[in-house]
């Protein structure tokens, strides 16, 4: 897999799509999702290279509450692409 803006843009789009906002924070913290009170909230540390925002994206996908009527029929698709590849890289690995 070829770690691309475009590929990040993907996986910040079908984030956008299930209603959470994206944030590149400066900190030192581990990157992942929150919800603030009744915000959905994902924090990136903004010194990521693009290859550690997209695995942070990846590692985040299977943890998100998912309602499918939400995403379009292309984000879909992307969406479970990207699932399926995360776990064939987790097999392999």
């Amino acid at each position: 897999m070829k770690y691309t803006k475009g590929l990040l843009g993907k996986l910040e789009n079908i984030s956008v799509e299930l209603g959470y906002k994206i944030r590149y924070e400066q900190g030192h913290f581990q990157s992942g999702f929150c919800r603030v009170e009744t915000r959905k909230l994902i924090i990136i540390n903004k010194f990521f290279d693009i290859e550690g925002r997209i695995n942070t994206f990846l590692d985040l996908l299977p943890t998100l509450p998912i309602d499918i009527s939400q995403l379009g029929e292309e984000t879909l698709s992307n969406y479970n692409r990207f699932l399926e590849l995360r776990a064939s890289e987790e097999m392999a690995a």
